[in-house]
């Protein structure tokens, strides 16, 4: 398959890259600086792209079969930024002619219990709760799109660097923790969920989440 990485630079993108090369796919790497993008590896080709910019979206998503949007506000950015850029992503992709679209999202609205999401409990870390809000109104505007074939990836509450297990537990729209309590997901098995999910499609226009 032909996968094209928006985000491809970042730590959780530059996963799903590497995931999708190492089981043979064509990757694309959408970055915004395609100078300092390391390409070493074959079937790996670096395109420059904006995804405020509905034009370039389309440019850089032309001829693929799915793209992962892994958009994580840096550079000056404001959190409100990962809302902002879901309709030029979409509009984009319609121009485009894709219609596969895998979004990496956040853990905050995702429920705890019934009817309280993460970011509304009270121990919600401060300093991640402008993101956690952001992506949860990215969210609803995804939820609306029709001709897309959307999916909305959630992370467990905890997702950092770690080995690939390879295998984990998947949800709908409920926090998944382990036997003590914890929620969390490798970003090594984060990108193989995702490359799972487009492989074998399982939630087309919804979300789940991943965690072990």
């Amino acid at each position: 398959m032909k996968i094209a990485v928006f985000g491809a630079s970042g730590r959780i993108g530059s996963r799903i890259v590497t995931e999708a090369l190492n089981r043979g796919h064509n990757v694309t790497a959408i970055v915004r600086h395609p100078e300092d993008y390391k390409n070493e590896r074959s079937h790996l080709r670096v395109a420059k792209g904006d995804l405020f910019n509905t034009q370039d979206v389309e440019a850089a998503a032309f001829d693929h079969d799915a793209v992962v949007c892994a958009y994580n506000y840096t550079n000056g950015a404001t959190p409100s930024s990962i809302v902002e850029i879901a309709t030029p992503l979409l509009n984009g992709l319609k121009q485009a002619h894709v219609k596969r679209l895998i979004i990496v999202g956040g853990a905050g609205s995702l429920e705890v219990s019934p009817g309280l999401q993460l970011v509304d409990t009270p121990n919600f870390p401060v300093e991640y709760k402008p993101a956690a809000l952001a992506h949860r109104e990215a969210l609803k505007v995804y939820k609306q799109e029709k001709q897309i074939e959307w999916t909305y990836v959630s992370p467990a509450a905890e997702i950092a660097p770690e080995e690939r297990r390879g295998s984990f537990r998947t949800g709908t729209n409920q926090l998944i923790k382990d036997e003590n309590g914890r929620s969390f997901i490798s970003m090594e098995d984060f990108a193989v969920a995702i490359i799972d999910e487009i492989m074998n499609p399982q939630h087309i226009r919804e979300r789940f989440t991943v965690g072990y």
